[in-house]
């Protein structure tokens, strides 16, 4: 697919120095790339590695890869994105799905400043990782072999063994096999650290299940404990709320007084606010005539201060009318005397002005005369460079011709001796390579094969451990599971028996009770209880050795008449109740029957008799009936009783199967201990035989290799001894065709002595025409100073007559300003005579304003003291009501802080018991607890019951609910173990695979590779031989790659103890035999010719052209060597006639030939 996918054009638009959209096409054949240095030829190779999905910033020559946008010049700015668009002919359809159906395809990769990149393929957008794969299985690629960049060459040359096997892998498709295996080695130790996370995990689960189960044993001590605490709780609320209440009351009866006490003072202080706002109102007019007063006062001021600014303003215009006059004054006689300069100027301009016109009139005109004397100096100064031309030209081609003809004839000799050589050489060659031994093949492969079949037994054995071993650990989880049910079952059975225990083995100062050698059967608890009652606490004893006032006797001898229950269809208690004989007489008057038949069958009762129901009710014969409520002490104990019974069975049960549980569990656990050491033997033991097998293969290989060497050597020198016999032959005629067509040696002399008369007679006329041009300017400086005279007396003649003529106007105009100033004066200077009238005047009518403003100031003074009495009088009886508002205020306060503490209390008494407080003190009697007198000394036992709760430390209590779902979790865990360990071992696998196929695709690239190199290396050198070998390690994935060559004439040697150029052939050779072997849809060389002399130039454009001819590839150089641009079909030049910016032409050479040839036909 790599010769049929071919790159038609390439489009850039922003990217870089080309900040115009730019076309660049890629057709067949060879293309180069010209253009001086720093123009921007390079960017079209990075231009296409970038839309191939580089992703190296530093490949691009940038910091980051927002530097691949134009930046910007002197004057252009700078672009926000960058485009480039590759076309790509998909006519053979062999693009990887979804674009296979698509004939042509356009990649597009856009870049963004600040945005990152984003890929198109015809409009659709899609991965980076997308557009690599495109390129990949094309053979091709951002980081392609064929895509040699300016100093790679130096780079492979410079490059360590490790660093030129990538080489290898690129060409061998390897390359993409490495972050397969490196994702796959990535998942395989998140697997290995997700199996050793679960291990940690379940241990941690182990341990926290047992530590939820104490913490589920305490929880329930907790809750009793809690249960005490809000019993008493309730009790401290209902004293809370009495004492509120009777606080409340007191409350109540002082905001009553204190209510009163404010109206009083509010009435008092009503009055005396009445009496000041008579006072105020009172001052209102009398302020309003004191204002009025101050207003005519004011306005009077300012009158007089307005006479006193007029006076001023009258004095100062008096004093600037009189230095108006004596400046006009002074303008007239200024005027006076410029009007008699004037018209002297005048007189004088005109003089001037005549002489310059004479001047004019007597100088004839030389120009025509003297331009014809410049054009005929011309004209013999043209024909004479002409002959110098036509002199010069004949040389040149002679030259050129002799030159062509002595290189044709020194590449024909030197090409000729050079394939002699070559022949004489490559016939040694042959006599050197002798004959192959194949004697010991038949050996390595037997032992390749037993080492193989070793290995394929130790797999499968590794892998049917690894089958097994989840059934295994299932069934160690499993069993493990089992037994911390039983464990768990068997902890809390045991430790409800220890509890119920404690509670039954109560020691009292009388003696244990009779209830505690009392077994019912289950189910009759209530009813014995509700026949005994309190009686179940009494001891045993007898008569003589009495310990307590009330007790059972042991020897007691009834002589009553028994009575018989089933007489009455009823069954006794004491069938259903195992007891001491000391209670037999009682149980025996005791008849169980259904709530039902209670009622029916109390009247036929004998004395003394009794019926109790399974529930707890009693009917007793004189009458008395219980109905059943709550379970009664006795009830209770003998519940617990029969339960401790029962648990002490269920524990003797569960022992042995416990037992039984551990001897499974450590059975399974040693098969799994087993199992994991048989197969952690089976892994150790993989690498040995796969190492021993790559030894095995690596020798059989190496073998083959020599026998493939042999053959290839053998087949390359029959054809090199062909090929070279041929060429011989043909070079030979070529030199004697060449020699014969020599000519004869040139008359340098004679031609050399025609250019210098030539020269000489060129230069006499060129020196006739400066001549004549000389005269020419002169004349025409001379005319134009004249000219340039009269045109400057003209203008200022001009203007002095004008000046003449204005100055009698103004004259007349300052004649009148001084007269107006005049009479401004007079009129001025009689002002001061009315101001003194006005003053007086206005003197007398101030006085008189501000005896008024005096007289209404002193009756707003009087009538302001009187409002500030009643204010006094207001401000005290307020102070008065404001003191009882407060006093009432705060026990307002009290009255609401005693509502809302008895509010809090009722909130809290409703939140807690969703009653109210009588509600709350009807319960307390009913449940007999207690009110306490003093709540705060209850208080002080609550906080003894808290502390108690505290010093059970935290108490989680959802242990049992966490308990269980731990178990669940932990049965979780042990599938999730069971697919990982199966996901390990197919991982493992594959990542052998891809390892297995590394090795194989990269030792076949090798051998094509490295026959490739031999026969490039002696086409390159004319001669020699080369090779290249894996070192450094048996493993090809881990080995290096070093190029061992021998040029002709020298021993074989590593490439770095070659000369410069040397290496240069031997590291393009290596480049083209890796192309060889994979050929890529478009090749690219970057000045890879910029190291070779002539010489290697003509052999490496020979090598092009024979690339071309072997593969469909379409070779682009870009290069300053001149053999190389000849060698080209077409040229695309490059150039930055704007700075910063590029720009690209292009010439056809083929097309250019064919129009040359016809233009000369």
């Amino acid at each position: 697919m790599g010769s049929s996918l071919h790159f038609q054009k390439i489009k850039l638009s922003g990217f870089k120095s080309f900040v115009d959209a730019t076309e660049f096409r890629i057709d067949p054949g060879l293309t180069g790339i010209v253009g001086p240095n720093g123009c921007g030829k390079s960017n079209l190779l990075e231009a296409l590695r970038w839309v191939m999905g580089a992703t190296s910033a530093k490949a691009m020559r940038g910091s980051g890869m927002d530097d691949v946008i134009f930046a910007g010049s002197d004057k252009r700015p700078s672009r926000n994105w960058a485009e480039v668009t590759l076309t790509i002919d998909n006519s053979e359809r062999l693009a990887p799905q979804p674009f296979t159906d698509q004939p042509i395809l356009d990649v597009a990769r856009r870049i963004d400043r600040g945005a990152g990149s984003s890929y198109k393929i015809n409009g659709k957008e899609v991965r980076a990782r997308d557009v690599q794969l495109l390129f990949a299985d094309a053979s091709t690629g951002a980081n392609s072999p064929a895509l040699v960049r300016q100093g790679q060459i130096s780079e492979l040359i410079a490059a360590k063994p490790q660093n030129r096997r990538r080489v290898l892998e690129e060409a061998g498709g390897v390359s993409g096999l490495h972050p397969r295996r490196h994702e796959a080695e990535l998942r395989l130790s998140a697997a290995e650290s997700n199996l050793s996370r679960l291990d940690d995990i379940a241990r941690e689960l182990d341990s926290a299940l047992s530590r939820l189960k104490r913490e589920a044993r305490q929880a329930d001590k907790y809750k009793k404990i809690s249960a005490e605490i809000r019993a008493l709780q309730k009790a401290i609320l209902h004293a809370k709320w009495l004492e509120v209440r009777a606080l409340l009351e007191g409350a109540v009866s002082d905001m009553q007084t204190q209510s009163q006490r404010v109206e009083t003072t509010a009435r008092a202080a009503a009055v005396a606010q009445t009496a000041a706002l008579k006072a105020a109102e009172a001052i209102g007019p009398l302020r309003e005539e004191e204002a009025v007063a101050a207003t005519v006062n004011h306005r009077l001021n300012i009158e007089k201060e307005r006479l006193d600014l007029e006076e001023k303003q009258v004095a100062s215009e008096i004093e600037r009318l009189k230095g108006d006059i004596a400046r006009l004054r002074g303008d007239f006689q200024r005027e006076v005397d410029l009007s008699s300069d004037g018209s002297l100027q005048v007189e004088r301009l005109q003089s001037g002005l005549a002489r310059v016109q004479e001047e004019i009139a007597a100088a004839p005109s030389r120009e025509p005369e003297l331009k014809a004397a410049v054009e005929a100096a011309e004209a013999e100064r043209v024909k004479a460079d002409q002959a110098i031309e036509a002199i010069a030209a004949e040389q040149a081609a002679q030259v050129e011709r002799q030159r062509l003809e002595a290189s044709r004839l020194g590449e024909a000799k030197s090409r000729f001796d050079r394939l002699s050589q070559q022949l004489q050489t490559a016939q040694n060659d042959r006599k050197a390579l002798g004959n192959f031994d194949y004697s010991a093949l038949d050996g390595l492969k037997a032992q390749a094969a037993t080492a193989q079949t070793d290995l394929e037994t130790a797999r499968k054995a590794a892998e049917e451990l690894e089958t097994a071993r989840p059934a295994l650990a299932n069934a160690e989880a499993q069993s493990r599971k089992a037994m911390r049910e039983i464990e768990d079952q068997l902890g809390r059975l045991t430790a409800e028996a220890r509890g119920l225990s404690q509670i039954l083995t109560t020691v009292r100062k009388e003696g244990a009770p009779v209830l505690d050698a009392v077994r019912p059967d289950k189910g009759y608890e209530l009813a014995l209880a509700a026949a005994l009652g309190d009686d179940l606490n009494l001891s045993l004893s007898k008569k003589e050795v009495q310990t307590a006032l009330a007790f059972w006797s042991e020897d007691f001898e009834s002589k009553a008449k028994s009575i018989d229950m089933a007489a009455l269809g009823v069954t006794p208690l004491s069938t259903s109740v195992k007891a001491p004989a000391a209670l037999s007489l009682r149980l025996s008057t005791i008849g169980v029957v259904s709530q039902a038949d209670g009622d029916r069958l109390q009247g036929q009762l004998p004395i003394g008799a009794r019926l109790v129901s399974k529930e707890g009710d009693l009917w007793r014969w004189d009458g008395l009936i219980v109905r059943a409520k709550a379970p009664k002490p006795a009830a209770v104990r003998l519940a617990q009783r029969t339960r401790h019974d029962e648990l002490e069975t269920e524990i003797d049960g569960l022992k042995p199967k416990l037992e039984e549980a551990r001897k499974a569990q450590t059975a399974a656990a040693e098969a799994q201990r087993g199992h994991e050491d048989n197969l952690r033997n089976a892994r150790n033991r993989l690498p040995d035989l796969e190492r021993n097998l790559r030894t095995r293969q690596n020798d059989l290989e190496n073998r083959l290799r020599a026998q493939t060497q042999y053959e290839a050597r053998l087949e390359s020198l029959e054809a090199t001894l062909a090929r070279l016999t041929a060429e011989h032959a043909e070079a030979q005629t070529a030199y004697e065709t060449v020699l014969a067509s020599q000519s004869g040696a040139l008359d340098n002399e004679a031609m050399k002595a025609r250019l210098t008369e030539a020269r000489a007679l060129a230069d006499t006329h060129r020196q006739a025409v400066m001549r004549a041009r000389a005269d020419l300017d002169q004349d025409a400086r001379d005319r134009q100073a004249r000219e340039a005279r009269e045109r400057t007396l003209t203008r200022e003649l001009t203007d002095w007559s004008r000046r003449t003529q204005d100055s009698a106007a103004r004259l007349l105009k300052l004649e009148k300003d001084q007269a107006a100033a005049q009479a401004a004066l007079e009129a001025a200077q009689s002002a001061p005579r009315e101001f003194e009238d006005k003053r007086i005047t206005l003197v007398d009518s101030l006085q008189t304003a501000e005896k008024r403003l005096n007289e209404a100031r002193d009756k707003l003074n009087a009538a302001e003291a009187e409002r500030r009495d009643a204010d006094i009088n207001v401000r005290m009886l307020e102070q008065e009501a404001s003191a009882a508002r407060e006093e009432r205020a705060g026990a307002t306060a009290r009255l609401e802080a005693i509502q809302g503490k008895a509010a809090e209390i009722e909130a809290v008494i409703l939140d807690q018991t969703q009653g109210t407080p009588d509600e709350l003190g009807k319960r307390l009697k009913e449940e007999a607890i207690a009110t306490p007198a003093d709540a705060s000394g209850a208080e002080s036992l609550l906080s003894g019951l808290e502390r108690e709760r505290d010093q059970l430390g935290a108490v989680n209590l959802r242990a049992e609910e966490e308990a269980t779902e731990y178990e669940s979790r932990l049965d979780t865990l042990s599938k999730e173990r069971a697919d990982l360990t199966t996901a390990i071992a197919k991982l493992r696998d594959g990542i052998d695979e891809l390892n297995a196929e590394g090795r194989e695709r990269l030792l076949a690239a090798f051998e094509i590779i490295n026959e490739h190199f031999k026969t490039l290396f002696v086409t390159l050198f004319d001669g020699g031989s080369a090779e290249l070998r894996l070192v450094e390690s048996e493993d090809p994935l881990e080995a290096g790659l070093e190029i061992y060559a021998c040029p002709p004439g020298k021993r074989l040697s590593t490439m770095s103890l070659m000369s410069g150029g040397e290496q240069a052939l031997t590291a393009t050779a290596l480049i083209f035999g890796v192309f060889l072997a994979n050929p890529a849809p478009v090749c690219v060389l970057d000045e890879v010719d910029a190291p070779l002399d002539d010489a290697n130039v003509d052999r490496y454009c020979r090598l092009l052209a024979e690339m071309r001819e072997r593969t469909k590839t379409r070779f682009i150089a870009i290069t300053h060597n001149p053999v190389t641009m000849s060698r080209m079909n077409r040229l695309f030049g490059v150039t930055m006639s704007e700075r910063g910016v590029s720009q690209l032409v292009s010439v056809d050479l083929s097309q250019a030939e064919a129009l040359v040839a016809e233009h000369v036909a």
